[in-house]
C-alpha cells in the first residue's frame, strides 16, 4: 500500500485526503506515514474520520503522525451545538494535530442552498474559529453554488456569478495569514453569555499579546444579543475595528457585562488595534501575497535552514554563541555568503549553484562535502531523485532580493560516482514549469577507480577511442568496438615523420579487418563477437573475441595491439586461447585459419582519401609484396611495411568507397572517405597459438627494422587489477602527452589535431610537478624558456615554426609553474640557471618588462589601473574564424595571473625593486 502513496509523490503529489481513514488500522496509517515521509517529508495526510470514533482520530493525529482531520463544525448549526464540538475539537488541535473547518463538504447540503447570508456567515464562522488557519471550503462556495455536490457527477459550480463571496473570502484568508491571533501558541475561548443564538470567540495569541474577539449571530433570519464579559477578555474599552467590514464597533457596557445587537447572519471580528486594520487592507491589496510564503513561515523556514548549515559543521545541537536570528538575516541575505562565513576548515563557500533555466540541460557536478543551491526568479520545489526514489527535498526561500533559492546540504559521499535527477517545479506566473535535470555527485578521489576492462555492454553503449602514443608525436587511435572508424582521425599507425619535434601526423595504416575460417565457414572479427576490450597506459590495448565455429562452438582470440615507444611502429599479435577442456570451446587440435586485411593510406592526418583523384591508378604500382609482407611507398618521403612473424601474403587488392565517419558528418565535415588493401594474411592456428603482425612508417633513406622487440606475454595482462587507483591513472595518462622536442620535453594540448601549444603544456607542467615529475616540468619549462622573446611565448608551435604568439596567458602561466617548481624543491638556484641566452630570473622580468611597456603583439599594461590589456583571441578562447569570443580587453584571468606574477617578483626579487613589484600587485588587487 505504501508503494502506492509513494508512486503518486513522484508523480509531483504533495497531500493525501484519506477518505474514512479509521478504517484503516493506525499500525498500519504508522507504517505508510512513516515510508511515504522517509522519502517526502512534507508530504501531508488528511483525515477523513467523520462518522469514526474520536479516539481513533486522535490516535492518526497522534501515532500515525497525520497532519490534519476534518472538523465536523460543518454540521453543528446552533449555539448549543457548538458548545458542545467546539471546546473538543479545539482540544484536539492543539495536542493531537490540526482539525481543519470545512465550510461545506460534499456530504452537506450547499449553503447557498439556504441563503447566500447563510452561506457567508458559515464561511466567516469556519475561518475565524479555525486553529492556526486551518480553513477550507468546497469549491462553488466562492460563487454561492447550489447544487449539491455529485462525486460521480458533474453539478454547477455557479462559476463566474455576480453575485459571490470571493472577496470576502480573500479578506478572511489575508486576516488567517497576518494576524497574530490566527498564528500557533494562542488560546481559543468560547466566553459568551445570556441567551442567544450566537457565540462570541477570544482568540488570544501568547507570544505577541495580540487578541481579536469573533462574534458571530448563527441565526440567519432574527437579530441576537451577544454578551460577554470584558475581565475574560481583558479588553476594557468599549470602541472596536471590525476587521471584516472596516468599520468602527462600539459595544455597549451594562451590570459589568459587553452587549451587542447583532444583525441576522452577522459575523464580526473585533480588534482594539486600528494598526492590525492597516495590515490587513495592505495585505488585501496585494496581488503577491498569495502566491508567496507568509513572512512569519518564511522566517521559520529560514531559521530551519541556517540551523541545518550549521549542524552540518558542527554536528551538534549545542548552538553556544551560535545567533540563530542574526544567521537568518545573513542567510536571507547572501546564502553563498552564508555558508562560506559557516565553514571552519577553509574560505571556500562549498556551494555548486544550479540556475533555472539556464543550467536545465547541463549535467552538473557536486563534489563530497558540498552543498547545492538550486535559484530561480520565481519560488519553486525541488526534489533530486536516485534509483526513483526522493532523497533530498527543498522549497524555495525568497532572498531579500526578490529571487529564490533553495539550498540542498550536503548528501552522504557515494562509494562511486553516480547519476541522480534535480526534479523542479517551478512556479510561473502563469504556469507550472518542469524539468528533469542530470546531477552528477562526485565520489571521494580515493574511492574513484579506472576501469581497465570494458565488457560488451559498455562497449555497445559508447563510441570510445583507444589512444596509444610514441612519445614524439605519433598516435594510434583505434575504435574499442573493433574495426569502427569515427572521424578521419581514427587510424592504427599516424606516424610522426620528423624524429625532433611534432608535426602534422601521417597515416598509412588505418584498420585491419579479419575473419576467422573453420571447416569452409568464414567469420566476421567485428563487434557482433567482441565480448571485452582491456588496455593499458603503456600503448598496450587487448580485444576479446568469442567467434562462433560452427556447431555451438567457438573460438576464444585475444588481438593485442601496441605502440611502440620512440617509433613509428605498431605491434599486433594474434592469441588464440586454449580450449582448457571448456564446454563449447573448439579443441585445440582442430586449427582455424585466420585472414587479416590491411587497409591503408597515404595523407595527412587533417585530409581525406579520395581513389578518383589518382590513388585508384597510381597505389597499386607503389606496393612491392614478398610471403609475409608488403611494402607501400607511394612516395619517397613514406613508406609503409608490414609484415607477419608466420602465416602468409597474397596479393589481392581492393578498395573501399565512402567508407564514412559518423563524427565527421555530426561536425558538417566531409565524412567519406577511400580505402586501399593490397591483399590478404592468413595463418593456421591451434589452441595456445598466436601470430603476430608488425606495421612500420618511415621515409626510404630509413632502412626498415630487421626485428621489432619480442613481444610479451599476452597472458600478463589477463591476471592483473581490473582497476587503477584515479590518481594512479591521472599519473600514467601523462605520458601519452609527453613528446620530445629537440632534446627537450612539450606537451601535445590534446589529440586527435593539436600539436603542443604554449599556455596548454604550462598549465600541464603543474600537474607534472605535483605527481613528482619534476625532471619532466623542467625539461619543459627549459624549452619554453628558450622560446621567450621579448615578453612573448608561443600560442601554438606548428612542426618548427614558433611564430605564433597570440596569446597573453602563455607568458605569465610560466611564472605560476615556475613558482610551484622552486616552491616543491625548495630550491632558488633554478632562478641562476641558463635556459638558452638568458636565465629563468632574466626571462621572468623580460616577461613583466615587456607587459608594462607593451610587447610587439598588442599587449600592454595600463599605466592608470595596473591591469593588462589583452588583444582579441589572446585567451584560452581563442577561435579566430572569426572570432566567436574575442575578450578584448581587460580579461578577468589574466588580471588574476598577472598579479600572481607580480607577487611573486616581489618575493624573488630583493630590496626597493621587490617593493615596486608589490605596490604594483596591490594596485592591480584593488
Amino acid at each position: 500500500m505504501a508503494d502506492v502513496f509513494l508512486a503518486w509523490c513522484r508523480r509531483g503529489i504533495d497531500g493525501f485526503r484519506c477518505d474514512a481513514g479509521y478504517k484503516i488500522p493506525v499500525s498500519a496509517w504508522k507504517y505508510i506515514v512513516s515510508m511515504v515521509r522517509e522519502q517526502y517529508p512534507d508530504t501531508i495526510f488528511f483525515l477523513e474520520g467523520l462518522g469514526g470514533k474520536i479516539s481513533v482520530a486522535r490516535d492518526i493525529l497522534n501515532k500515525a503522525n497525520f497532519n490534519w482531520a476534518y472538523s465536523e463544525l460543518f454540521q453543528n448549526y446552533d449555539r448549543g451545538q457548538i458548545e458542545s464540538y467546539l471546546p473538543g475539537a479545539m482540544e484536539i488541535s492543539q495536542s493531537e494535530g490540526i482539525i481543519v473547518h470545512f465550510a461545506e463538504t460534499h456530504d452537506n447540503i450547499r449553503l447557498a442552498s439556504r441563503s447566500r447570508t447563510f452561506a457567508r456567515m458559515r464561511t466567516a464562522l469556519c475561518a475565524l474559529c479555525s486553529d492556526k488557519g486551518g480553513f477550507a471550503f468546497a469549491n462553488g462556495v466562492e460563487w454561492y453554488a447550489t447544487e449539491k455536490i455529485n462525486v460521480h457527477g458533474s453539478p454547477s459550480l455557479n462559476w463566474g456569478a455576480e453575485k459571490n463571496q470571493v472577496e470576502h473570502i480573500r479578506r478572511l484568508n489575508s486576516l488567517l495569514r497576518t494576524h497574530p491571533a490566527f498564528f500557533d501558541r494562542t488560546d481559543l475561548k468560547l466566553i459568551q453569555q445570556g441567551k442567544g443564538n450566537n457565540i462570541v470567540l477570544l482568540r488570544h495569541n501568547i507570544p505577541s499579546g495580540r487578541k481579536l474577539l469573533v462574534i458571530a449571530n448563527l441565526d440567519d433570519e432574527n437579530q441576537t444579543l451577544a454578551k460577554w464579559n470584558p475581565h475574560e477578555t481583558e479588553m476594557e474599552g468599549s470602541a472596536f475595528v471590525d476587521l471584516l467590514t472596516g468599520e468602527d464597533v462600539y459595544v455597549d457596557k451594562a451590570d459589568g457585562q459587553f452587549t451587542y445587537l447583532l444583525e441576522p447572519a452577522k459575523v464580526l471580528c473585533l480588534s482594539e488595534r486600528p494598526d492590525d486594520l492597516e495590515l490587513l487592507e495592505r495585505t488585501v491589496s496585494d496581488n503577491r501575497c498569495f502566491s508567496l510564503v507568509p513572512e512569519r513561515v518564511k522566517r521559520q523556514c529560514m531559521r530551519a535552514k541556517a540551523l541545518d548549515v550549521f549542524s552540518f559543521y558542527n554536528e551538534t545541537g549545542n548552538l553556544g554563541k551560535f545567533d540563530v536570528d542574526k544567521a537568518c538575516f545573513e542567510l536571507e541575505k547572501d546564502p553563498v555568503e552564508f555558508c562560506r562565513k559557516q565553514n571552519p576548515i577553509s574560505q571556500e563557500s562549498r556551494i555548486i549553484t544550479w540556475t533555472w533555466p539556464r543550467d536545465a540541460k547541463r549535467e552538473v557536478m557536486i563534489p563530497p562535502g558540498h552543498f547545492l543551491i538550486v535559484r530561480a526568479s520565481n519560488s519553486f520545489r525541488a526534489r533530486i531523485i536516485e534509483d526513483d526514489r526522493c532523497i533530498a527535498e527543498e522549497n524555495s526561500l525568497q532572498q531579500s532580493d526578490g529571487l529564490f533559492f533553495a539550498l540542498f546540504s550536503p548528501l552522504s559521499i557515494p562509494d562511486k560516482h553516480c547519476s541522480r535527477t534535480l526534479k523542479l517545479s517551478v512556479y510561473s506566473p502563469n504556469r507550472c514549469e518542469h524539468v528533469d535535470a542530470s546531477l552528477f555527485y562526485l565520489s571521494m578521489s580515493n574511492n574513484v577507480k579506472v576501469k581497465k576492462n570494458y565488457r560488451r555492454p559498455e562497449i555497445l553503449a559508447h563510441n570510445d577511442i583507444f589512444l596509444g602514443t610514441n612519445g614524439h608525436g605519433a598516435v594510434m587511435r583505434a575504435g574499442v568496438a573493433w574495426g569502427t572508424l569515427s572521424s578521419r582521425y581514427d587510424a592504427l599507425l599516424a606516424a610522426n615523420m620528423n624524429s625532433e619535434y611534432p608535426e602534422d601526423r601521417w597515416i598509412m595504416f588505418t584498420r585491419c579487418r579479419a575473419w576467422l575460417v573453420f571447416q569452409g565457414y568464414s567469420q566476421d572479427i567485428n563487434i557482433d563477437c567482441l565480448d571485452s576490450f582491456k588496455f593499458d597506459y603503456n600503448s598496450k590495448g587487448f580485444w576479446c573475441f568469442n567467434i562462433p565455429c560452427g556447431q555451438g562452438e567457438h573460438v576464444a582470440l585475444i588481438i593485442k595491439v601496441e605502440m611502440l615507444s620512440g617509433k613509428n611502429d605498431l605491434r599486433m599479435e594474434f592469441f588464440r586461447q586454449p580450449a582448457e577442456g571448456k564446454e563449447g570451446k573448439l579443441a585445440d587440435h582442430r586449427q582455424v585459419k585466420l585472414i587479416l586485411r590491411p587497409d591503408i593510406e597515404n595523407r595527412n592526418f587533417h585530409e581525406l582519401t579520395k581513389a578518383y583523384v589518382g590513388p585508384e591508378h597510381l597505389w597499386r604500382e607503389s606496393v612491392t609484396f614478398n610471403s609475409n609482407g608488403f611494402t607501400f611507398a607511394p612516395e619517397p618521403e613514406h613508406n609503409l611495411r608490414v609484415q607477419v612473424s608466420h602465416g602468409a601474403f597474397a596479393w589481392e587488392p581492393e578498395w573501399h568507397y565512402m567508407v564514412g565517419r559518423p563524427v565527421d558528418a555530426e561536425r558538417g565535415l566531409d565524412p567519406d572517405s577511400d580505402l586501399f588493401s593490397p591483399g590478404y594474411f592468413s595463418v593456421l592456428l591451434k589452441g595456445n597459438q598466436s601470430m603476430e603482425l608488425t606495421a612500420h612508417i618511415s621515409d626510404s633513406t630509413k632502412k626498415p627494422p630487421s626485428n621489432i622487440d619480442a613481444p610479451h606475454n599476452i597472458h600478463k595482462f589477463n591476471n592483473e587489477n581490473d582497476m587503477w587507483r584515479f590518481d594512479e591513472a591521472l599519473c600514467n595518462a601523462l605520458n601519452h602527452y609527453i613528446v620530445n622536442r629537440g632534446g627537450l620535453k612539450t606537451v601535445i594540448a590534446g589529440y586527435p589535431w593539436f600539436l603542443d601549444w604554449g599556455r596548454d603544456s604550462l598549465i600541464f607542467v603543474r600537474g607534472l610537478i605535483s605527481s613528482g615529475r619534476t625532471e619532466d616540468a623542467r625539461a619543459i619549462l627549459k624549452q619554453f624558456g628558450q622560446f621567450e622573446k621579448g615578453g612573448t611565448l608561443p600560442n601554438m608551435i606548428r612542426g618548427n615554426d614558433a611564430g605564433n604568439r597570440d596569446t597573453s596567458d602563455a607568458p605569465l602561466w610560466f611564472f605560476v609553474a615556475c613558482s610551484d617548481l622552486v616552491n616543491i624543491e625548495g630550491n632558488k638556484n633554478f632562478f641562476s640557471l641558463k635556459y638558452g641566452k638568458k636565465t629563468i630570473r632574466q626571462i621572468l622580468f623580460s616577461i613583466i618588462n615587456s607587459y608594462i611597456e607593451g610587447t610587439s603583439n598588442g599587449i600592454k599594461m595600463d599605466p592608470e589601473s595596473g591591469l593588462i590589456f589583452s588583444p582579441a583571441h589572446f585567451t584560452w578562447m581563442d577561435t579566430n574564424h572569426p572570432a566567436g569570443t574575442p575578450r578584448e580587453g581587460y580579461p578577468i584571468e589574466i588580471q588574476a595571473l598577472w598579479f600572481f606574477a607580480l607577487s611573486f617578483l616581489s618575493q624573488i626579487d630583493s630590496g626597493k625593486a621587490g617593493k615596486k613589484w608589490e605596490d604594483m600587485a596591490k594596485k592591480v588587487q584593488s
